[in-house]
């Protein structure tokens, strides 16, 4: 799916000059992928930053983008470019609100967000992973568990997404035990 962006949104999307950030979406892997300064989108034909203004971009390249700047702590800018996506009601994109917004103490919403990622593919282990943080960070260690025990159903001990979460949890029973 493609979107034309209007004009006004070109303040706050991108920081810096033109750099790379490891990985997108769910995935730990190696690529990388550009982010460009204020007012402009990597374009992925021309190999360079562009302007916004007037600019289409599928939406693929719109959630790239994000989750590198939300991977980088650019959390509000990476929130920006979700919202700006067509599609709204991908699972992904959803996951991706929820993430930026955990990042920026929204919880509330981000756990809405998460939600209804989850709603839409129960075997998400990544939008259940950082639902659990959340709820971790919130200090709700049980529903934090209930989303362990879901990832190990859909992925099993092994996977990243219930290593993380494991870890979470654990660090924050020794926390509160400590205390």
């Amino acid at each position: 799916m493609r979107v034309t962006f209007p004009l006004i949104l070109c303040f706050a999307l991108f920081i810096g000059p033109p750099a790379y950030a490891a990985g997108s979406g769910g995935s730990s892997g190696g690529s990388s992928t550009p982010t460009c300064k204020s007012g402009y989108v990597w374009d992925k034909k021309k190999k360079k930053c562009v302007q916004k203004n007037a600019q289409i971009f599928p939406d693929s390249d719109l959630i790239e983008q994000a989750w590198a700047l939300a991977r980088k702590g650019e959390f509000e800018a990476g929130r920006i470019l979700f919202n700006a996506v067509a599609n709204k009601q991908s699972p992904e994109v959803l996951n991706g609100l929820g993430y930026t917004n955990r990042k920026l103490g929204q919880f509330d919403v981000a756990i809405d967000y998460y939600r209804k990622a989850i709603a839409m593919n129960p075997n998400y282990a990544q939008a259940r992973e950082y639902l659990g943080e959340g709820y971790v960070t919130m200090g709700k260690i049980e529903l934090a568990k209930e989303q362990l025990g879901e990832i190990r159903r859909i992925c099993g001990t092994s996977c990243e997404e219930y290593a993380d979460l494991n870890e979470a949890i654990e660090e924050a029973v020794k926390a509160a035990g400590a205390q």
